[in-house]
């Protein structure tokens, strides 16, 4: 698969390896194993990874394809929140891994996907078809599928231009300091445990920005409403726990001495607004908190959350 830019005003003066990871969803060690191997050109000429580059420089990326993985459509139970003939909104439930990878083949929101729905858009591949955005395996909540082509690069691209907001309902430990703020800083995996991210000098990650409000406090426990301004991969949960206040449940970020009976972290994409790509006219969607959210809520004294109201 190749990717090819132009490299626009206000893009200049730029690293072609930090270009790049702005560009494409792979880390930043990958595209410089590429850059090296002669994958990548600038104006057809094969450069290093600190070549800078400069305004309407083009730069081809030739990306191997995924690994071929057979998948199978599987009898799986979703909840399908709305349908039409160009998207459909799933409300994922913890547990269930969005698309297969090496390590997971079914099972996936991809696999039942492939059983419930007729059409996807073929964008992201075999792997993931229809998939726009994705949430993590232990966070519950909406997201958005493409059942075509169309459909699938406008709704990318109001999430590319962060028109599409997403935002989620977490328990964390501790108080916050102030009621509600932004976190914003740089996030890359980690070069020993590759399956976590940390906070970074911007010329080794992502750019990263979280909005914040803290809806209660009790028992050594806040109740947060999270918006989502970028859409890094573990970004919420980073940045909870670079904030000194981890996510209750988080396995990889959270505390190790928990003893709650929980299968993952308490984080719910409950609200998710975008422009419908074909009828052009906004669309929200909320869903309730899975009962042992609201569980955990209602034990410590969190109190009720309305969805439809924050």
């Amino acid at each position: 698969m190749e990717e090819s830019f132009v490299v626009l005003q206000g893009n200049g003066e730029v690293r072609l390896d930090k270009f790049l990871t702005e560009k494409l969803d792979i880390t930043r060690s990958y595209i410089k194993t590429l850059i090296d191997s002669g994958k990548v050109l600038v104006n057809n000429k094969k450069v290093k990874a600190g070549h800078i580059l400069q305004v309407n420089d083009e730069v081809k990326a030739e990306i191997p394809c995924p690994e071929n993985i057979n998948l199978q459509p599987e009898n799986i139970d979703i909840d399908i929140v709305y349908e039409d003939d160009d998207l459909v909104v799933i409300n994922k439930p913890q547990g269930m891994v969005v698309h297969p990878a090496s390590s997971v083949k079914s099972g996936t929101l991809v696999n039942a996907l492939l059983y419930h729905i007729k059409n996807l858009s073929g964008i992201n591949g075999k792997i993931r078809p229809g998939i726009v955005h994705r949430i993590d395996k232990d966070t519950s909540g909406l997201l958005v599928v493409a059942k075509n082509d169309n459909a699938h690069l406008i709704l990318q691209k109001q999430i590319q231009e962060k028109t599409c907001k997403r935002y989620y309902l977490a328990v964390t430990y501790g108080k916050f300091k102030n009621e509600s703020g932004e976190i914003e800083n740089y996030l890359a995996r980690g070069s020993v445990k590759y399956e976590k991210f940390f906070v970074v000098p911007s010329n080794k990650g992502k750019y990263a920005k979280t909005l914040y409000e803290v809806l209660s406090y009790n028992e050594g426990f806040s109740l947060l409403k999270f918006e989502l301004k970028t859409g890094r991969t573990h970004q919420i949960r980073v940045h909870s726990s670079y904030l000194g206040h981890p996510i209750v449940g988080d396995k990889l970020y959270g505390r190790k001495d928990e003893k709650f009976d929980l299968n993952g972290q308490l984080l719910h994409a409950y609200k998710l607004e975008f422009v419908h790509p074909v009828l052009n006219k906004k669309m929200t969607f909320v869903c309730p908190l899975p009962k042992y959210f609201s569980d955990f809520l209602i034990k410590h004294n969190l109190g009720e959350v309305d969805v439809e109201n924050i």
